[in-house]
């Protein structure tokens, strides 16, 4: 198994500059690459279907090389797998260890 850093993700309650709306999700989301040390800022709105735990504590996101074994090795799921970006790359969101993780594979 394999991990790679990508970001940490902090939930917002007010819109930062910039931020780009993914409608079908209806969440606000920072370009990590606006921000040292790559921060992803989300905001999230009514009806979005990601679960409330997300919209409160910050998750730390990794590339995985494998997502079902990660998945696996987690000690609960917080939502996923699921499509990412319409290209094939798939994440998942889980309890490890008392953080949030995001794990996401690449087509």
């Amino acid at each position: 198994m394999s991990a790679e850093y990508m970001h940490i993700g902090i939930p917002i309650t007010n819109r930062k500059p910039n931020m780009t709306y993914n409608e079908g999700a209806k969440f606000w989301v920072s370009n990590v690459d606006d921000y040292d040390y790559k921060i992803e800022y989300l905001k999230f709105e009514e009806g979005t279907p990601f679960p409330e735990v997300l919209h409160h504590l910050p998750h730390v996101a990794y590339k995985v090389d494998d997502l079902e074994k990660y998945i696996a090795d987690a000690d609960s799921v917080i939502c996923g797998p699921m499509d990412a970006n319409g290209k094939g790359d798939r994440l998942a969101f889980v309890w490890k260890d008392g953080a949030v993780l995001e794990l996401y594979q690449e087509a």
